[in-house]
């Protein structure tokens, strides 16, 4: 039977926000089981004590952010109108239902004015990082570690051009002492210091967004993005890194600094690693070898020249330190040259005497040669664990852990675009939603599995 509705918009009911809120609503977790006291401990000595008039807590202009993050709203403007008439956003703010919301415009100038350089999103993500290890949620023995682009807010057609030199110091100065070293053990003289330095290349620049860098890559959209780096753990793809580069920086160049900022920072015994070919480059391999650290890192197989023998077909024996042939001429040890590459070749009388000389090089005079790199060895041994049962465990994994992180904070947290201008804003962006996104995995599962690390039962990584 149809009945008439009667509007009952006018009638005044007694209500709290405590009790309108359902008690399992993801920011009801939240709030149980993360601490956000330690803002306000951190953001103390940016107050004035005994001055000015009363400012909003620090925990609840965060606590906004968060909100923001979680739920993929990434308009402060359109944030603090949510607030405004959601009963859940206002009882996590701890907010009565008549209680005034903040205007939109007190976070931007906090941010712009009161929190500018104070590393206080660092400090945000690294906190709740080590709650997610007290609770027993992070294995510290597995890392998986990737980078996405974030599209800056600068028009790829708007450009200037400018001269960039890399500052690659600390690794030439890595590479030349293992050549001079190489050299040595055969027998060589050192090479002379270089005279030429390296020239510099010309990039793209966005006057609005001088930070933001020009990506071109293959299978990647063009125009001026900026790169999350994140570095996340086996176990339960906890966040425990997170740097963000221009996205003309390649992924390998930041890698090993933050790695090591990573174990220092929480002392996690890190055995292996899983990456993609990003950052199969032989600094890489040999600075995780240093590290003793397993690596199982993705390959990219450069195809060879149409009709001509390929490299795996050239048999390197480590104990004589020559290359074997595929008509099994030995090619001894020649030099090695500054790009810390030890040249082999059987020489030109048996190159030029050689049956299958149109199968191995097109050239008429010279000897086929093979090369090296000084560091090979340590591409070896990551290459052999790569495809050992471990290894391929652990880099097909990627695609649950890294992969994944991602594809959550794009879809669900806002994360396809860079909200402001500017390194230092789009790195505390990245900061804040990494952590959103922790506290979220936390909550959810100290709630299925016991609130105490004792009920917990993680998978092992």
């Amino acid at each position: 039977m149809l009945r008439p509705f009667k509007n009952r918009r006018q009638r005044i009911t007694l209500a709290s926000a405590n009790a309108l809120v359902p008690k399992n609503h993801l920011l009801r977790l939240l709030d149980q089981h993360i601490n956000f006291d330690f803002i306000l401990d951190e953001t103390a000595h940016l107050y004035s004590e005994d001055n000015g008039r009363p400012a909003v807590d620090p925990r609840m202009l965060f606590k906004i952010l968060f909100i923001g993050y979680l739920y993929g709203i990434r308009s402060e403007r359109q944030l603090m109108q949510e607030i405004e008439v959601n009963v859940a956003y206002r009882w996590f703010l701890g907010l009565s239902l008549t209680d005034p919301v903040p205007d939109h415009s007190t976070i931007s100038r906090n941010r712009r004015l009161r929190f500018a350089g104070s590393q206080i999103e660092q400090t945000i993500f690294d906190t709740i990082v080590g709650q997610a290890v007290k609770l027993g949620l992070v294995g510290g023995r597995v890392f998986y570690t990737d980078s996405t682009h974030l599209k800056a807010n600068a028009n790829k057609r708007r450009y200037q051009t400018r001269q960039l030199r890399q500052d690659t110091g600390e690794y030439l100065a890595q590479l030349n002492q293992a050549i001079d070293d190489d050299r040595k053990t055969h027998g060589k003289k050192a090479l002379p210091p270089a005279k030429t330095q390296a020239t510099p290349r010309t990039i793209k620049y966005s006057p609005v967004d001088p930070d933001a860098g020009y990506l071109r890559r293959q299978g990647k959209p063009e125009g001026f993005y900026y790169l999350d780096h994140r570095t996340v753990d086996g176990r339960h793809a906890i966040v425990v890194d997170c740097f963000v580069t221009p996205a003309n920086v390649n992924d390998s160049v930041p890698y090993l600094a933050r790695l090591d900022r990573v174990r220092q920072r929480f002392r996690f015994p890190v055995r292996a690693v899983g990456l993609d070919a990003g950052y199969a480059c032989m600094s890489i391999y040999h600075g995780l070898a240093e590290r003793e650290i397993y690596a199982a890192i993705g390959y990219c197989r450069r195809p060879s020249g149409k009709g001509l023998y390929p490299r795996r077909q050239f048999h390197y024996l480590e104990e004589q330190d020559v290359y074997l042939c595929p008509a099994k001429q030995v090619m001894s040890y020649r030099t090695t040259d500054r790009r810390g590459l030890r040249v082999y070749s059987p020489g030109k009388a048996i190159c030029a005497a050689c049956p299958q000389r149109e199968k191995c090089t097109r050239s008429q005079e010279a000897p086929r040669i093979m090369t090296r790199h000084v560091w090979q060895g340590d591409k070896d041994q990551a290459e052999t664990f790569r495809l050992s049962e471990s290894g391929k465990a652990i880099y097909a994994h990627r695609k649950e852990t890294v992969e994944r992180s991602f594809a959550d904070a794009k879809s669900l947290h806002g994360q396809r675009y860079a909200r402001l201008r500017g390194l230092a804003q789009v790195t505390g962006q990245c900061l804040l939603a990494a952590a959103t996104q922790n506290m979220k995995k936390i909550c959810l599962l100290v709630a299925n599995r016991g609130s105490t690390p004792a009920g917990l039962r993680p998978r092992p990584a």
